[in-house]
């Protein structure tokens, strides 16, 4: 009676996944400390990476394992420490070619215009103008005119702004020796002027074109980084002076910057230190 019972027992398949998928996440925290441990940058000691994930070593030896077959993890032949593998640059090299700006922050633009209702943009940089790469126009009835492709300087616009803001000098430079005429009243026309604005922008995390570009448009903009820690593209809300009103910028700016950084993880990148 007893055979018969253990015969018809069925696998505990469900335990078995659970097991498998906890083995998979302590193996994923592995990957990811080797990551972050910056304070290792020659690799991290068994006994480290241990106490670090709170792991006993013979755990930590069975998941490195697998990890160091696929080359994802590299053990140092003379100081035994971990350090990530030559496999994570290719992965992450394929998916940087694999990804298409555009469609990875649509989701992103389309919720930011729907929140504060007014056009958005994604802008990339050409010095010394910016590009306009994607818009989401407003749900209002009045409306900024612009459209994909369409080109302005980047000295006067929050978007070329927040690329200035951690561009290279010898960048900077071209961008006022192809001058700085005014637009608009409120236009900054000078380098030190707008050095002394680009340091704020840096400051705050976002930039705003106080009807610089154009009359009655007011806009504020956000930059997206790469792993690199460079500006790949901008974020902006744009609409009229009389709704984009001074008292919501810093709400706006909040926003803005939310959905650039979101965009940013999305890219796999990293906002540099504020400076």
């Amino acid at each position: 009676m007893a055979s018969l019972d253990s015969a018809n027992q069925t696998p505990d398949v469900s335990g078995a996944r659970r097991n498998a998928s906890s083995s998979l996440r302590r193996a994923l925290s592995i990957l990811m400390y080797l990551a972050e441990d910056d304070g290792h940058p020659h690799g991290t000691s068994l006994t480290d990476l241990a106490t670090g994930l709170q792991l006993s070593k013979s755990t930590v030896l069975r998941l490195v394992g697998p990890l160091r077959e696929t080359r994802l993890v590299d053990q140092d032949p003379e100081s035994g420490h971990y350090r990530l593998g030559p496999q994570n640059a290719l992965l992450g090299q394929l998916y940087l070619e694999r990804l298409d700006i555009r469609r990875t922050a649509s989701p992103l633009l389309h919720q930011l215009a729907q929140d504060v209702r007014e056009a958005v943009h994604l802008v990339s940089f050409d010095p010394p103008e910016i590009v306009y790469i994607d818009k989401v126009e407003s749900s209002q009835a009045v409306r900024m005119h612009s459209r994909v492709g369409g080109r302005q300087p980047a000295y006067c616009t929050a978007t070329g702004k927040a690329f200035l803001a951690h561009a290279t000098d010898d960048v900077l430079a071209e961008v006022i020796a192809a001058g700085m005429p005014a637009r608009t009243p409120a236009t900054i026309t000078s380098p030190e002027q707008l050095h002394a604005e680009l340091a704020r922008i840096r400051e705050r995390g976002y930039a705003v074109d106080d009807v610089e570009n154009e009359r009655d448009i007011r806009c504020v903009a956000a930059p997206a980084f790469s792993h690199s820690g460079a500006v790949v593209t901008a974020v902006s809300i744009s609409g009229p002076a009389s709704r984009v009103t001074h008292d919501r910028l810093a709400e706006i700016g909040r926003q803005v910057i939310e959905t650039a950084q979101a965009l940013t993880d999305c890219l796999g990148g990293t906002a540099p230190t504020p400076r």
